[in-house]
């Protein structure tokens, strides 16, 4: 079935690096032997898997989506990775992102350009775009992204997905960055949920890895009854919502309503003053780790992202420091709202959708992260957010509704979420590949 997939979509869609059948039909077989012998490793034995690129898999090269890298075999897998392997899943592919990482697009300088299943000229987000693509695809049930301003969700939000950015530490990274989070990417709440019980097992290469849980990832059931939840429709600063998606996020909010929960309409929480600091921190984090890239890699680099990360160049160590301090007004921010609140409801992305060979919905490299204002601010207070399908914009696109968790509430995101898929039977009519001449 997998195999089908792949040969009549990946081609329109171009969301899959590394590949390879064969080793899968191996590792498949082994799999049937273990089941038939009773002696399976995991809930994932034998369930295909795709991993995104920038997550190491040993013995492959992370090229991190740009041709300025030198390939070179990475020595072991990453915590996702392992946690995989060790419960029998079957890795059939790597997907597809932007150079390293720093896009909401399915553009890179070494990757084809990925696109969004559902209208081919458009964009799939990102940066796990590949894995967006391939999830709407159909290319089996379960695909790992990473997540540092919305790298799950955005693209899960563009295409129908359900994206799940765990709280921080829930499944440990490496290498670990400040907000860098893993999770899983499928068509269902229950398909995370089954994901979770494997990928959350700690890591000491992260730091910030919790201990082990003893969750019933699958018992989703809930009743919002008595449940205060913010609805917030301002992100504070960016791109302006389209009144599709603010029309179908509210729609969404009053099924909620509907099932008992209390919707309190809640300002925002990002400042211009934050997403400035921190755009200057990335941009000196970046260009201290290209600085010394000899002038011909750094030439290999996409021309949006160079031309971004060239800014880092004049933010000085204390300017630089200033920007990270905004990371941490962000966290003050987040917990005042929660301390009123016991979840949040918003948009997932403020607009419907973007042409497929743009590098963000802005598409200039001066204002890059004006998509990311509903996204971002989970990621620095390490707070639990999914995006999950709310329905669609008159020109077919998906909208997503992002849904938000207190510290270390997990399972209290999957279960609203969930509950909402139940409420409306979820996305049903997949992207199917287009005819062609």
């Amino acid at each position: 079935m997998v195999e089908a997939r792949v040969a009549a979509f990946e081609h329109q869609v171009q969301a899959l690096y590394l590949y390879d059948p064969e080793s899968a039909r191996q590792q498949a077989k082994a799999s049937t032997e273990r089941w038939a012998k009773g002696e399976t490793l995991g809930m994932l034995d034998g369930i295909p898997v795709t991993i995104k690129e920038l997550i190491a898999t040993k013995g492959h090269p992370v090229p991190l989506g740009t041709a300025a890298t030198e390939l070179t075999a990475a020595a072991s897998d990453a915590p996702a990775a392992a946690r995989l392997r060790e419960d029998g899943a079957v890795i059939f592919a790597k997907t597809t992102c932007p150079d390293y990482g720093m896009l909401s697009s399915g553009l890179s300088s070494f990757h084809p350009l990925s696109r969004n299943p559902w209208n081919l000229t458009q964009n799939p987000g990102g940066s796990s775009a590949g894995a967006a693509s391939a999830a709407a695809s159909s290319f089996g049930p379960l695909h790992i992204g990473t997540d540092i301003g919305g790298s799950i969700r955005l693209p899960a939000g563009w295409t129908g997905l359900f994206g799940f950015k765990p709280s921080q530490g829930r499944i440990p990274v490496d290498p670990f960055f400040v907000g860098r989070c893993a999770g899983p990417m499928t068509r269902t709440v229950e398909d995370s949920a089954i994901a979770m019980a494997t990928l959350s097992r700690p890591d000491w290469r992260d730091a910030t890895s919790l201990p082990p849980n003893a969750f019933d990832w699958v018992d989703l059931d809930i009743d919002v009854r008595g449940m205060k939840i913010g609805l917030m429709l301002d992100a504070g600063i960016g791109i302006s919502l389209d009144d599709e998606v603010r029309a179908a996020v509210t729609a969404a909010a009053k099924r909620f309503e509907a099932a008992g929960a209390e919707i309190v309409e809640v300002a925002p929480v990002l400042t211009r003053t934050m997403l400035d600091g921190l755009d200057s921190f990335w941009r000196a984090r970046f260009w201290g780790d290209i600085e010394t890239m000899p002038d011909e890699r750094k030439e290999l680099i996409l021309p949006y992202i160079f031309e971004w990360a060239k800014g880092g160049a004049s933010v000085s160590g204390v300017e630089a420091v200033r920007g990270f301090n905004q990371t941490i007004e962000m966290r003050k921010a987040c917990a005042k709202l929660f301390s009123g609140v016991d979840a949040v409801l918003s948009p997932t992305n403020p607009i419907v959708s973007y042409p497929a060979d743009w590098a963000s919905p802005t598409n200039d490299p001066l204002k890059p992260f004006e998509h990311i204002g509903y996204t971002v601010p989970w990621n620095m207070s390490e707070q639990p957010a999914a995006s999950i399908n709310c329905g669609f914009s008159r020109s077919g696109m998906p909208i997503g509704l992002q849904i938000v968790g207190p510290r270390f509430a997990d399972l209290l995101v999957l279960k609203l979420s969930h509950a909402f898929e139940q409420w409306t039977g979820g996305v049903t009519n997949w992207p199917e590949p287009r005819l062609t001449p």
